[in-house]
C-alpha cells in the first residue's frame, strides 16, 4: 500500500487499520520514508487524532520497530520501573528521581529524549557533563542498570527507531502536542526498554504542552489506558507547570542544581515535592513499600544518607563521565560568558509567568533547537528563578540570565521581563499535584 494513501486516509478522518499503521512504522524505522511524508502524517494525526485502538497499535508497532530488552536473564533483585515527564521548563526531576529510586531498591532503565519545542530535553541537559555517553550499546545499558540501579540514556540505534525519527520531526513541525503521538512516543520507548511499571508526570500550566487541566487529564487517561493494555502497569500524576520547576532552567545550570539537590546543599521545595510524590508512586505501585508514610521516610533516608547522590555519581562514571563529578561538578560544567540579573520595573509580588515564553527565550539563547540539526549552547539559561508569590524588588531579581554574548543576553532579559506579571497583592497558592490517574 502506498504511504500517500495512508496519509490521505488519516487526513480525511479515517481510522487506520493495523496493516496500514504497521506499513507506515516500518517505512519510518527503515529510513525509507521521506521527511515530508513523516511530517504530513504527524500533522494529519494532530488534526484528526486517533482512536484508542489506533494509538495502541501505533505504540506497539513503534516499540517493536527495533529491539525490546528482556531483563529476565539479569536476575535483578528488584522491580524494573521508570518515570517519564511530558516536559516543561526547568523540569529536572529525572536526574533526582532515578538515583533516589535506585537507592530505594528499584532498577530504572530510563530512555529519555531531547528538547521538544519550548521544553528542555533530558539528554541535552545530561550531555553538559563531559564524557557522558547518552547512546551506549544495549549491553552497556543493561550492565549499568544492573550494577548501579539506574541509567539515563537516549534511544540507541536499535531501540524504538521509528519513534526516534518521528520525535525529531514533531519538534520542528508544531505537532508536539498531539495526544496520540505523545502517548505512542512515550510508551514505545518504555516498552522497548523492558519496563514492568511506569509512573507518568503529566504537566499542566503555561509551560506545559497540555496547558489546561482538562487536556492534561485526557493525556493521562490515554497513556494510562494504553500502557495497561500493553501490560505495562502505568499510573500518572498531573503536576503544576505554571512556572519553571526549581531554581534553574537551561542545561548545565539544571545539572548544577541537581548536584545541590542530591547532596543537600540546596533543595527547592516545589522540585522536592514533585520528586518525592513520583518516587512514592514508584515504591507503592511496585510493592517495595505498602504504606505511603513509610515510602516517604525511605525516600528521605536515601537522600540524607548520601546513597542517592552516590548512585548519581556512579551512573555518571559508568557511562563515561568524570568519576569525581559530584565533588567537582563546577569544574566540569560549562559556564556562560555573560550574565545579568533580571530586575523588574516595579516592586511587588510575582503573580504569574508565561512559562512557555521563558522556554522559548532559552531556545533563543541557543539552549534549545529551532531546527533538528541545531547545535546547542549547553551553558546558557536562567538561575535563581523567583517563584510565583515571591516579593520582587531592588534586592530580589526575577532571575539571573546567562548568555554567550551581550546581544542575546539583552534579548533574554527582555523576554523574561515580558513573561512576568508583577502585582501589588500576593497571589493565592496553587496545588503542586492536581490529580492522580490510574
Amino acid at each position: 500500500m502506498r504511504i500517500a494513501e495512508i496519509i490521505r486516509k488519516k487526513r480525511d478522518g479515517g481510522a487506520l487499520n493495523d496493516a496500514e499503521i504497521d506499513r507506515f512504522v516500518s517505512a519510518l524505522a527503515s529510513d525509507a520514508l521521506p521527511p515530508e511524508q513523516a511530517a504530513a502524517f504527524a500533522m494529519a494525526v494532530f488534526f484528526r487524532s486517533m482512536t484508542a485502538d489506533e494509538i495502541s497499535t501505533l505504540t506497539l508497532a513503534m516499540a517493536r520497530s527495533g529491539d525490546v530488552i528482556d531483563w529476565r536473564n539479569e536476575s535483578l533483585p528488584g522491580p524494573i520501573v521508570d518515570k517519564h515527564s511530558t516536559g516543561g521548563v526547568g523540569d529536572k526531576v529525572s536526574f533526582a528521581l532515578a538515583p533516589i529510586a535506585a537507592a530505594c531498591g528499584c532498577f530504572v532503565p530510563m530512555i529519555s529524549g531531547r528538547g521538544l519545542g519550548h521544553s528542555g530535553g533530558t539528554l541535552d541537559k545530561i550531555e553538559s557533563i563531559p564524557g557522558y555517553r547518552v547512546q551506549p550499546d544495549t549491553e552497556t545499558f543493561k550492565r549499568v542498570v544492573r550494577d548501579v540501579g539506574c541509567a539515563i540514556i537516549g534511544q540507541t540505534g536499535s531501540l524504538a527507531p521509528a519513534d526516534r525519527r518521528l520525535y525529531a520531526i514533531r519538534d520542528v513541525t508544531a505537532t508536539v502536542e498531539s495526544i496520540p503521538l505523545i502517548t505512542a512516543s512515550i510508551l514505545s520507548k518504555k516498552i522497548a526498554a523492558g519496563n514492568h511499571a511506569l509512573v507518568m508526570d503529566i504537566k499542566t500550566g503555561s509551560g506545559a504542552f497540555m496547558p489546561s487541566l482538562e487536556a492534561a487529564v485526557a493525556l493521562a487517561q490515554s497513556i494510562v489506558s494504553t500502557g495497561n493494555k500493553a501490560n505495562l502497569k502505568t499510573r500518572a500524576l498531573i503536576t503544576d507547570m505554571a512556572e519553571p520547576l526549581g531554581l534553574t532552567a537551561g542545561n548545565a545550570v539544571e545539572i548544577a542544581e541537581i548536584v545541590d539537590y542530591l547532596t543537600g546543599a540546596r533543595r527547592e521545595p516545589r522540585l522536592h515535592g514533585v520528586v518525592k510524590s513520583l518516587c512514592m508512586e514508584m515504591l507503592l505501585m511496585t510493592g517495595i513499600e505498602k504504606d505511603a508514610d513509610v515510602a516517604a521516610e525511605r525516600i528521605e533516608n536515601a537522600l540524607a544518607s548520601g546513597r542517592a547522590a552516590e548512585k548519581f555519581g556512579q551512573m555518571i562514571a559508568a557511562l563515561g563521565g568524570p568519576a569525581d563529578f559530584m565533588e567537582k561538578s563546577e569544574t566540569y560544567l560549562p559556564a556562560a560568558t555573560c550574565s545579568a540579573p533580571i530586575m523588574a520595573e516595579q516592586e511587588g509580588y510575582l503573580s504569574a509567568i508565561d512559562t512557555r515564553r521563558v522556554g522559548l527565550a532559552i531556545v533563543d539563547l541557543g539552549g534549545g533547537r529551532a531546527r533538528v540539526d541545531d547545535t546547542l549552547d549547553l551553558s546558557v539559561g536562567f538561575t535563581e528563578i523567583a517563584p510565583i508569590g515571591a516579593a520582587i524588588g531592588l534586592d530580589r531579581p526575577l532571575a539571573i540570565a546567562h548568555a554567550a554574548d551581550e546581544a542575546t543576553l539583552a534579548r533574554a532579559v527582555n523576554a523574561y521581563l515580558g513573561a512576568a506579571t508583577i502585582s501589588d497583592e500576593k497571589p493565592d497558592a496553587r496545588p503542586l499535584i492536581y490529580q492522580s490517574v490510574s
